[in-house]
């Protein structure tokens, strides 16, 4: 298979980019996205030339690094699929492919495809934890824990901090990922003595980012790689909403 890529290229945050053309040739198909940009980057070695920076680490799908916009799309658009898991044959062959980086404000250029998202690890140290002594593996049976809750807990602990929700949405909303993260812990006991300071501090910390407020666009459970659901949205503002009362009482 055979592509015509269009790469953003900038040199850092402070330079303006622009799009580059490369071609990407002789492609198996069942090669990942990043594994075919692999293959441009040892041709443009070979050549003397810089290679395309981007971002990437486990290719497994776990860690959430491999953050690119495809087409518009982040991570490419296949439901439940992130960049190092995207393989080539969902694209037709000479097909012209657009790889851009994650683009919100908070998500500051370090270099072409790659950006700077320690934003998201500035929330999680903010509230993103507990501090009560959870013990070895045999002790977490000694807290009965619902099974619905637990199930919740679990669908909203999958999220990998990608920031796949904040590039899709229009007003670079980071709500879909603080809401996985306040409602994974507000499902579970060992979560709830910290719950009100917990929602307030990464709320907080969300704003002062510079991330903007979430509409209902949906556009972050569209994308999100671990499809993450909005109901995630609604329980942090329902734990928000209690954290304000409990406060003012």
């Amino acid at each position: 298979m055979n592509f015509t890529l269009q790469v953003w290229r900038q040199k850092n945050a402070r330079e303006k980019g622009r799009f580059e053309t490369y071609r990407a040739e002789n492609i198996s198909p069942d090669m990942s996205f990043l594994e075919m940009l692999d293959v441009v980057n040892e041709t443009l070695i070979t050549q003397g030339t810089e290679p395309i920076h981007f971002d990437h680490d486990c290719r497994e799908g776990i860690c959430g690094a491999c953050s690119l916009v495809i087409n518009g799309i982040p991570h490419g658009g296949k439901k439940g699929c992130t960049t190092c898991e995207l393989r080539m044959r969902n694209f037709k062959d000479g097909d012209e492919i657009t790889v851009e980086p994650f683009r919100a404000r908070p998500f500051p250029i370090v270099k072409d495809l790659v950006v700077d998202r320690s934003a998201f690890d500035r929330i999680m140290q903010a509230g993103g934890f507990i501090s009560v002594n959870t013990g070895a593996a045999p002790d977490a049976n000694a807290i009965l824990v619902p099974k619905k809750h637990a199930d919740n807990a679990m669908d909203f602990a999958a999220c990998i901090g990608c920031g796949a929700c904040v590039a899709a949405c229009p007003n670079g909303s980071a709500m879909l990922f603080v809401a996985a993260k306040v409602s994974h812990l507000a499902n579970l006991p060992q979560g709830k003595p910290e719950a009100s300071r917990r929602v307030r501090a990464m709320i907080n910390q969300m704003d002062a980012e510079g991330f903007g407020n979430c509409s209902n666009h949906y556009e972050c459970e569209a994308v999100c790689p671990k499809e993450i659901s909005v109901r995630a949205i609604a329980q942090l503002n329902r734990e928000y909403l209690k954290s304000v009362f409990t406060r003012m009482a």
